[in-house]
């Protein structure tokens, strides 16, 4: 099974972090590393890719490709689901491999060294594809939280970048482009960045390279934005303290009298304190049920709903009293994401067509780099009439 990058200090995927707070990994050195149940889960559904993918485009027998299927499906995080996202993943390596005129060389889960840009920097690109001139990086990411592009991504520009260390001595200057890619199937969504080899051999070594070496020296600035969303120190980093407590510099000023402009910069800052104050929340939690003592602040028992001890004894009992059985039991449907599953996507998609409608969203404030188009009121009132 897929293992996490356990050993670079300045791994490819937290590329986007010290990229820009180049003081984070000497200081996430220090702290303990964390998995978690949907690290694990992703974990499997890359096992499970791999085994489909190295089926598909390298000598396995049907008994030993069921045998080790057999092995995955006996994990405890197992579901059924895995195999239809599974399967959207290799059709969309199957469908990059039709675009070749000839087959394209494929190797899966690739270790890849781009310690020439990066110190000590390598990691495991999901899937490399290789022919007429065009270098692919693949990467699956089964996660749902978090939607990721693949437009100048520091991680994939860094896949990329070890995968033309591994095959320009073997393809030289022939491979003329290079393509990476980004598959997230529970979010339906695949992106492409297209980049001429020269390009990112520039961007490695201007735009990757220095930050890279400023990073390992442990150089540079803490520079709290988005990308402290999985850093180790989240949660007690002085500068995202600093940082999100500065919201004392607006006083006490009520919001009449704020300025748009003050008012778009306050959201900013309230956006990343409410999720400091979430991971500080987690991290004060998890010191007290380890002994440790948050002054002003302890642990509790957290609410918690009645339940039956035998469900079948307690309504035998009831009927015994009287109470009827259809009075003890709510029919009600299941949801649209239920009846998905019960029958796959691609098949609920080809049945369903005429049957499901996905009306527009009720309004929400999002950030200008968010890619969704601004909300019209119009546009929603006509797709709710033709609705």
């Amino acid at each position: 099974m897929p293992t996490p990058e356990k050993h670079a200090l300045l791994s490819a995927s937290s590329a986007e972090r010290w990229m820009h707070c180049t003081r984070a990994p000497r200081l996430e050195e220090t702290l303990p590393e964390h998995t978690s149940e949907y690290a694990e889960e992703g974990r499997l559904a890359h096992a499970i890719a791999e085994l489909k993918v190295r089926k598909k485009f390298t000598p396995m027998s049907t008994r030993a490709f069921n045998a080790e299927m057999k092995k995955l499906k006996a994990d405890p995080l197992y579901q059924e689901e895995m195999q239809e996202h599974t399967d959207t993943y290799l059709e969309y390596i199957t469908e990059c491999a039709m675009r070749y005129s000839s087959t394209p060389h494929v190797a899966v889960e690739r270790r890849l060294d781009f310690s020439r840009f990066v110190p000590e920097g390598f990691g495991t690109g999901d899937c490399v594809m290789i022919g007429g001139g065009l270098l692919r990086i693949i990467d699956l990411k089964y996660g749902k939280g978090v939607p990721v592009d693949a437009g100048h991504n520091p991680q994939m520009l860094l896949y990329a970048l070890g995968a033309l260390e591994a095959y320009l001595p073997i393809y030289g200057d022939t491979i003329k482009r290079v393509c990476v890619s980004i598959v997230q199937p529970r979010l339906d969504s695949t992106s492409e960045f297209l980049i001429s080899r020269d390009e990112l051999i520039d961007w490695g070594m201007n735009e990757a390279k220095p930050k890279a070496e400023t990073a390992f020296k442990g150089e540079g600035d803490f520079v709290p934005r988005d990308w402290c969303r999985f850093c180790r120190a989240r949660a007690t980093c002085r500068a995202r303290s600093e940082n999100a407590t500065a919201l004392e510099d607006f006083g006490f000023a009520k919001p009449p009298l704020l300025t748009d402009a003050e008012v778009g910069e306050i959201l900013q800052k309230a956006k990343e304190l409410s999720k400091w104050a979430a991971d500080l929340e987690d991290y004060a939690l998890q010191a007290e049920l380890s002994g440790r003592d948050i002054p002003g602040w302890k642990a509790v028992e957290g609410r918690s709903n009645r339940q039956f001890t035998d469900i079948d004894a307690a309504f035998a009992r009831l009927e015994s009293e009287g109470v009827a059985e259809e009075m003890l039991y709510e029919r009600r449907p299941i949801t649209l994401t239920a009846a998905e599953k019960l029958i796959g996507k691609t098949k609920f998609d080809d049945l369903m067509a005429g049957y499901v409608i996905k009306p527009p969203g009720k309004p929400t404030l999002a950030p200008d780099s968010d890619k969704r188009p601004p909300y019209s009121p119009a546009a929603a009132d006509f797709a709710g009439a033709a609705n």
